[in-house]
């Protein structure tokens, strides 16, 4: 009979151990789902489809500013030559007319 109450002492002090280590783990797992609540997960962005009318349109732009662009410089250019030109004439003139004096 004692080999029974020893055996059963045993077991009790084991089945006690048993149930401290199951009590830790259930508060580990708590802790852990505790932590999770309080960090918000960042919500992933959407992958927004390929728009091919939005690209269409802003290569549109692109090439209307840039014709735009060099009709100004194309103007700037043509005004500039006339005016070295009407500089020269103007010059010139203003030398035969000094030499007529």
């Amino acid at each position: 009979m004692s080999d029974a109450i020893e055996k059963a002492a045993r077991d009790a002090v084991e089945a006690a151990d048993n149930t401290e280590l199951t009590r830790q783990i259930a508060a580990i797992l708590a802790a852990q789902q505790l932590l999770n609540q309080q960090q918000p997960q960042a919500p992933a962005a959407p992958a927004q489809p390929f728009d091919a009318k939005k690209w269409l349109v802003i290569g549109g732009v692109v090439v209307s500013v840039g014709m735009v662009a060099a009709l100004f410089a194309v103007a700037i250019a043509i005004g500039a030559t006339c005016a070295t030109a009407c500089l020269l004439i103007l010059r010139s003139l203003y030398r035969d007319y000094q030499k007529g004096k």
